[in-house]
């Protein structure tokens, strides 16, 4: 009865096969599976196109600082409490702040919901909505729109800040910065140095090597909340046509800042942006001494009225 093996070798940077037995030995090309890797980008650039915009606004108005709050269609209650919390300051330290809500659309397109939101848009005049599917891996297209709104929309601005809409915001505190921080070139925020790459497939962040083969990201601000000047957003768009984009938003905003070779800033301490709630019920001194942290839940909304 004949017997036989198969190894695997590689030779000169090609696989083959080869099979052994009692009566010869033969050498076979070994076709490796190609893995997908399409699942860790997103669809951008692309032409997206806005469905609700307000297009005349920011020039109307002229701001300082534009806050730019990304938000589920369907979380109308985050709005509404941003609305009636730090959203609702206009004028802070002689400057003129404005507020935008930044929405993809629902993956079933619910008709429902969309007329909803198209009422809410009439009603405040503060929503921002663009054609692509809102979810937790299209993040990166939200932040590339927004860049994109901003570009097009705000030229006269001096600052803009992503925020999300989980996140406390002292506006007074965030506003007495900028009067003092640079007006081109700029970012900051809670900024990650040397952050390792995830390979546990288990992690909703996991990248494989054959997408990101260096085993550290470089300098990014987190996603939370960071702040720009408004000559950055046509460069990280020009950037973006560089870099292929990668679903975890701010590592890419890194990314492109890398690329374009502008070195991102420190804020003038590092709690101003904070990631987490401290351990004990934070005292009124906590929430007039930070920009942002995290909200655990509404219940902790009003200290949003510090000033």
């Amino acid at each position: 009865k004949c017997k036989s093996w198969q190894l695997y070798i590689w030779i000169g940077g090609a696989s083959f096969t080869l099979i052994l037995n009692t009566h010869r030995l033969t050498l076979k090309p070994f076709v490796l599976a190609q893995v997908s890797t399409s699942q860790y980008f997103v669809a951008y650039p692309h032409q997206y196109h806005f469905m609700l915009d307000e297009p005349h606004r920011c020039l109307q108005e002229k701001p300082f600082v534009i806050l730019m709050i990304p938000v589920a269609p369907s979380n109308r209650e985050a709005r509404e409490m941003i609305r009636t919390t730090w959203g609702k300051e206009t004028t802070v330290l002689g400057q003129v702040v404005s507020h935008y809500f930044l929405l993809g659309v629902s993956k079933d397109r619910d008709v429902h919901l969309e007329e909803e939101v198209l009422e809410e848009s009439r009603t405040h005049q503060d929503i921002l909505q663009s054609n692509f599917v809102d979810s937790y891996n299209n993040l990166t297209i939200k932040t590339m729109v927004m860049f994109e709104w901003l570009s097009s929309r705000c030229p006269n601005a001096s600052y803009a800040m992503k925020i999300d809409s989980d996140i406390f915001l002292n506006v007074q505190k965030l506003v007495g910065m900028l009067l003092k921080a640079p007006q081109h070139l700029y970012m900051t925020g809670r900024l990650e140095r040397d952050a390792a790459v995830l390979r546990d497939r288990t992690s909703k962040w996991f990248l494989p090597l054959s997408v990101f083969p260096e085993s550290t990201y470089p300098i990014y601000p987190r996603g939370l909340g960071y702040v720009f000047s408004l000559d950055l957003p046509q460069k990280i768009m020009e950037a973006s046509s560089h870099i292929k984009a990668l679903f975890i938003e701010d590592v890419y905003v890194g990314l492109c800042m890398r690329h374009l070779g502008i070195t991102l800033t420190d804020p003038p301490h590092n709690a101003l942006f904070m990631d987490t709630m401290p351990y004990s019920s934070p005292s009124n001194c906590y929430w007039t001494t930070v920009i942002t942290t995290i909200l655990d839940s509404s219940k902790h909304c009003t200290p949003c009225e510090v000033s």
